[in-house]
């Protein structure tokens, strides 16, 4: 079976080969690190997280590599803001990203580079295109002169004045052209910066990604990802940031997620529609957030809605109840994933909501099966679940615990139980039925079985 992958760089669907057989570079744009992650930020997490555990199925090895970038103007405009060293920011929301991501049951990326771990390479990368004559010095900075590429522009598919005129571009003196961008400015006495040939100073955004790139991963990789946004200017620099000083291709296979809209609208802090992922992990939990970032496939915009999440929370309670029904059933791993319909699906250019189709049709299939049948079904349901970041938790617990703090405790409803059992026992009818409604209304279903009573959260 073939992967294929859209590839930005070509507008198509194609297969996927890597440069070195079973063997995997991919590398994804990571964060800023001045603030708490928002929902926009998590889906390209999401999406090359899914494909990072794709991959792993079919190459023995698959280097995966997300950076932090720990040294730009917005996180120096955070320290001051907040009276703190520039440290101390980049430590915090460098550790509550790692928190907030594996809440999402992602991975952790094999390569974590910092930006300000690697400013020798950057250093090197600027002094190579300087010598090669596509970069100048001006008045303390270096910039990449647009103009000497012939091809620049070739990701976006725009030439050089569309893409200008369609973008934020600083217009400033020492630029020969207005589209020219930095790669080495200098650096105040008070901000944080590194001694360079061209005096004391700081790398550009684009030189970071594409530094850190040829330090951990070599000339050329096999994939790079992040979100539509990135594709101009800062997809199309690094491009020309490395093949001019590098040659070769740099990158093989370019994906880009789409947009999220929040409850239609483009999210925005200006209109009070921004969600950190935290905030919103105090109402749902985690794995309910990558779902509904999972339903739709990552090249379409998807509405980020409390309906959507809702939504999720319900599938999810239905897939977790169906596993709740086998829960002592031994499962079968030994799932031959060539066979599968949910694995054609994720090698379909990562077509997750025909994957979560598959699994709910497995779901039906095993309640309709004979107790032979049901090992070998369970473990083609959690052999789905884990490619796509789902399914992992114990069904119980799952169906059990609170999303929230303020909902009523196991131990309270075990006790209403017992009292409701109780009530029954002594034919007081009524106070069971009272006891079945209380709960009901602090969002708690019972279901009587000849087993006993087991209970739920309701999803809505």
């Amino acid at each position: 079976m073939s992967l294929t992958l859209y590839n930005t760089m070509t507008a198509r669907k194609e297969i996927f080969e890597p440069l070195v057989p079973d063997t995997v570079t991919m590398y994804v744009c990571g964060p800023t690190v001045y603030n708490l992650a928002h929902i926009g930020n998590a889906r390209p997490v999401v999406v090359f997280d899914t494909l990072f555990r794709l991959l792993q199925t079919q190459y023995d090895t698959v280097t995966y590599a997300r950076n932090i970038t720990d040294v730009d103007d917005k996180i120096i405009a955070a320290a001051r803001e907040g009276e703190r060293s520039i440290e101390s920011v980049t430590t915090e929301f460098t550790a509550k990203y790692r928190e907030d991501m594996a809440q999402l049951n992602a991975l952790p990326p094999t390569l974590e580079p910092h930006a300000t771990h690697n400013i020798d390479a950057m250093i090197a990368l600027t002094r190579t295109l300087l010598e090669k004559g596509h970069a100048y010095e001006s008045q303390g900075h270096v910039l990449f002169a647009v103009e000497s590429m012939a091809d620049y522009g070739k990701l976006s598919k725009r030439s050089l004045d569309d893409m200008l005129a369609g973008a934020r571009v600083e217009v400033a003196d020492y630029k020969r052209h207005p589209g020219d961008f930095v790669l080495w400015k200098p650096a105040a006495d008070e901000d944080p910066g590194w001694d360079s040939p061209w005096g004391r100073g700081r790398p550009g955004w684009h030189l970071e990604c594409s530094a850190m790139i040829r330090a951990h991963l070599g000339d050329t990789i096999d994939i790079h990802g992040g979100g539509r946004d990135l594709i101009f200017p800062h997809h199309e620099n690094e491009i020309a940031q490395s093949r001019c000083a590098h040659g070769g291709d740099y990158v093989r296979y370019w994906m880009h997620n789409a947009y999220l809209d929040i409850d239609g609208e483009k999210m925005s802090k200006s209109l009070g529609n921004f969600h950190t992922v935290r905030d919103l992990l105090q109402s749902y939990r985690g794995e309910v957030l990558r779902f509904a970032l999972l339903s739709a496939q990552y090249r379409s915009p998807l509405n980020f809605s409390g309906e959507l999440l809702d939504q999720a929370q319900a599938t999810l309670d239905s897939l977790y109840s169906t596993l709740r029904e086998v829960q002592d059933v031994a499962v079968d791993m030994e799932v031959n994933l060539a066979d599968e319909p949910f694995y054609h699906a994720l090698n379909d250019d990562l077509n997750t909501p025909v994957a979560i189709a598959e699994i709910h049709a497995l779901c039906k299939q095993l309640h309709k099966a004979v107790p032979g049948e049901k090992p070998a079904l369970k473990g083609r349901i959690l052999a789905a679940g884990n490619l796509l970041g789902i399914l992992e938790q114990d069904a119980v617990e799952w169906l059990q615990n609170a999303a929230t703090s303020d909902a009523i405790s196991a131990a309270a409803i075990e006790a209403l139980i017992e009292e409701r059992q109780a009530a029954k026992l002594a034919r007081n009818y009524a106070r069971a039925d009272e006891v079945r409604e209380e709960l009901l209304a602090q969002g708690v279903v019972l279901e009587d079985s000849r087993e006993g009573t087991r209970w739920k959260r309701k999803s809505d």
